[in-house]
């Protein structure tokens, strides 16, 4: 047939015709708009829409199939032999540059979200040697990626993931939580609202630091991040500083509230008292680390806090307290950790809902306080503290019993600043020893205060209950190497 204007009703039409058609039972109608494009039909009146053309590498023109009629519309199919013909005027052959596309779109099809995590989890977070795992909170990163950011998006590509999505988790564990937020993409979930502020920020660092690590390493299609100009302060308002810190009253509920958890939680919560141990460094701690010869427990620096390789192990004496909460744990042939739910297999997780019966535990503790000093039990209430107040109550109690600012630093594992940081490595392991049972003997002295008509008030370990101050703090350690 010749060349013919063609228009979806005149492409409908086309039929079988013997007298047009070649040997092999085909003819075709041609395009007068885009020149090269026709339609070819078959002997069973299949049309498929062709583009006549010099290809690269071929001396003569041939006829290639764009697509049959139903896959493409004819303005489809003419964009389509457009596209084509310029990429043949660059010298590059359409079917290859095309399958180059295909492959592209099928590597960032496997390129899901959940792929490219489990790389950065295997490669960023816990390395080679699960047991020694390159960043100190691998294992809550694990958890955040694989039962948060995995249950939102795993099987998506990782570049569609959008600023709009990050947003949207941001603020709904912002506002609800995380448990309320997951809960609105599992059916049948149902969880309470419980703003948090904290977990939003650390979530959104993650995010932050993942997608950076994506697009570095240039494997996953990413070429920008869904959080670049997402900013915490602004999303989520600006860091609290805390000052908050436990009085005497607190610590008395703390300790027996703790005292009365089951194990793992009541024991893990008692030495973070004793010690000035971050959560993590104690709940994920395995009896290979407690050298009960020397009376050190040496936490190493895969677990410890730092940068950039900066992080040291750290050294905590196994004060009188510290022995007595290990001496009370339980020993597995399953697992070397201390504190488990799996046989010592793996380490506990201490979830919001342990902190929150704690929590209740401790007001019950307070009201009942209120209630022998004849007061409305009704009527108390306790501020919201978070663990990290643990350790900044130890180091308060600690510089008001006189000992240095140094001492209580090292106890609580702070780097040094500036020059000092790089050449002290002193690590006043006595020093701690001492001042570690100085504490534990006001801790002691709290929680076994008789607390009837007023409020409980610790005797400051410089002075007896009937006799006057102690001069000296040598003399104060005296008194706990005695202990």
């Amino acid at each position: 047939m010749g060349r013919r204007n063609l228009t979806d009703r005149r492409v409908k039409s086309l039929k079988r015709n013997r007298t047009l058609e070649d040997k092999f039972g085909h003819y075709d109608s041609w395009d007068t708009d885009v020149r090269g494009l026709g339609v070819r039909v078959s002997k069973t009146g299949r049309r498929t829409f062709v583009l006549m053309a010099r290809y690269p590498g071929n001396s003569a023109p041939t006829r290639r199939a764009l697509g049959t009629y139903g896959e493409l519309t004819l303005e489809e199919a003419r964009q389509k032999a457009k596209d084509w013909k310029k990429l043949i005027e660059k010298g590059i052959d359409p079917v290859i540059a095309e399958e180059g596309a295909r492959q592209a779109a099928v590597g960032l099809q496997a390129n899901t979200f959940a792929a490219v995590a489990e790389d950065y989890l295997r490669l960023q977070v816990i390395g080679p040697d699960p047991d020694k795992p390159r960043q100190r909170k691998a294992a809550d990163v694990t958890r955040d990626f694989r039962w948060t950011f995995a249950v939102l998006w795993g099987e998506r590509p990782i570049t569609s993931i959008s600023r709009h999505d990050v947003l949207a988790l941001i603020e709904g564990v912002r506002d609800s939580g995380t448990a309320a937020t997951l809960a609105v993409y599992c059916r049948g979930r149902k969880a309470d609202r419980k703003p948090a502020p904290a977990q939003a920020r650390n979530l959104l660092g993650q995010l932050k630091t993942f997608f950076g690590w994506a697009i570095e390493r240039g494997t996953y299609g990413l070429e920008s991040s869904p959080c670049e100009f997402i900013k915490g302060a602004r999303v989520i308002g600006q860091r609290r500083s805390d000052d908050r810190t436990l009085d005497d009253p607190e610590i008395f509920a703390f300790w027996r509230a703790a005292s009365r958890m089951p194990y793992p939680f009541g024991p893990l919560y008692r030495l973070l008292l004793l010690s000035g141990l971050r959560l993590n460094e104690v709940a994920d701690a395995v009896w290979g680390e407690i050298d009960l010869t020397r009376g050190v427990w040496t936490v190493p620096a895969a677990r410890m806090k730092g940068t950039n390789g900066n992080a040291r192990p750290h050294s905590v004496p196994l004060t009188a307290g510290i022995l007595a909460v290990l001496s009370s744990l339980p020993r597995s042939n399953g697992g070397e950790y201390l504190f488990s739910t799996t046989s010592g297999e793996s380490p506990v997780w201490v979830s919001d809902k342990v902190k929150r019966r704690l929590d209740a535990a401790m007001l019950d503790e307070l009201r009942e306080l209120a209630r022998k000093r004849g007061e409305n039990p009704a009527e108390v209430n306790m501020p919201a503290w978070v663990n990290h107040d643990l350790r900044r109550t130890l180091r308060s109690r600690l510089l008001k019993l006189g000992v240095s600012a140094d001492v209580a630093a090292a106890i609580l594992a702070h780097s040094k600043p500036g020059i000092r940081g790089v050449n002290d490595r002193y690590e006043y392991l006595e020093e701690k020893r001492d001042a570690l049972e100085l504490w534990a003997h006001q801790l002691e002295t709290i929680a076994s205060s008789k607390l009837k008509a007023v409020a409980v008030r610790a005797v400051p370990l410089g002075q007896s209950q009937t006799g006057p101050p102690r001069a000296t703090f040598a003399e104060r350690l005296g008194l706990s190497r005695r202990a």
